[in-house]
């Protein structure tokens, strides 16, 4: 496995196996791996020829007050699991070399970007477009992987790479959960114990909503009602959203159906966790 940081060495391994015809994966990520990534990189395993697995904290999609300082980060256990997943490369440039003086480009997305975290976090998503179409342009893959948990992420990704012609399969792969429930983070690493028990509000949330869908309930004022009465019955949380959304354009609706999204982000203590489900999907 092979560890690059310039941007120059990464574009010119990248050279050869596109040459040859030879498949390139990406596993984009901002590090402190856990079994979420690890599914990603297995599957990327499985569907090309050269792995490469980034690990960037990418500042650009940080707003101010927000965590990139703190954010978790562990090199040597992430080269670990890099490694025991079959990586060929991982990509590590720092924040000068992607964003070198005088950088000022960036890439805009804009209907699906603005809801949601959107709303929550401006220009979080101008980050995300920005670092990921430059990821593609120096690993240039034909296939990305990135998880469901970041729904909206993962939509504007899509959204971007068809709206720029950009040649890569996107693939999304399932949430992957705790034996409780609770979706896998990066940033869970920051719930005290007490608070890693109040964050299951999220997952009993969902499957309230979840049941009721089930038995017949199709009315989103009435499922965001009970949805929201499960996470505020928890004196820990504090809900940021709680959105029942078209799961292909992200837009409101009134009546809900078996594509319908439930989209949450509830701060724990100072941590902000996200979670999502498609009603008519398994959880």
């Amino acid at each position: 496995m092979q560890i690059i940081n310039s941007i120059l060495c990464m574009q010119a391994l990248a050279i050869a196996p596109e040459r040859e015809g030879r498949r390139i994966v990406l596993v984009p990520t901002m590090g402190f791996l856990h079994e979420g990534h690890a599914s990603l990189l297995r599957e990327g395993r499985r569907r090309g020829d050269v792995l490469v697995l980034s690990i960037f904290v990418n500042p650009i999609q940080f707003g101010k007050n927000e965590d990139l300082d703190r954010y978790p980060r562990d090199m040597e256990r992430d080269c670990q699991i890099a490694d025991a997943c079959g990586v060929d490369i991982v990509f590590t440039p720092t924040v000068a070399e992607m964003y070198p003086r005088g950088f000022q480009t960036g890439v805009t997305v804009r209907d699906i970007a603005l809801p949601l975290c959107g709303a929550s976090r401006p220009g979080h998503f101008d980050g995300v477009a920005t670092v990921v179409t430059k990821l593609f342009n120096i690993v240039r893959p034909d296939v990305a992987l990135f998880g469901n948990k970041d729904y909206q992420q993962l939509a504007v990704i899509r959204r971007m790479t068809a709206d720029l012609n950009l040649p890569v399969e996107i693939v999304g792969m399932p949430i992957v959960r705790e034996a409780d429930g609770l979706a896998m983070s990066s940033r869970n690493a920051y719930l005290s114990p007490g608070e890693r028990q109040s964050a299951l509000c999220l997952v009993r949330a969902i499957k309230r909503a979840r049941e009721l869908f089930a038995s017949g309930e199709h009315s989103v004022a009435v499922l965001m009602r009970e949805t929201r009465a499960v996470i505020e019955q928890e004196p820990a949380a504090v809900i940021d959203y709680v959105e029942f959304r078209d799961g292909a354009m992200l837009n409101e609706l009134e009546v809900a159906d078996s594509s319908t999204l439930l989209a949450l982000a509830v701060k724990i203590g100072q941590t902000r966790l996200i979670d999502n489900t498609v009603l008519g999907e398994e959880l």
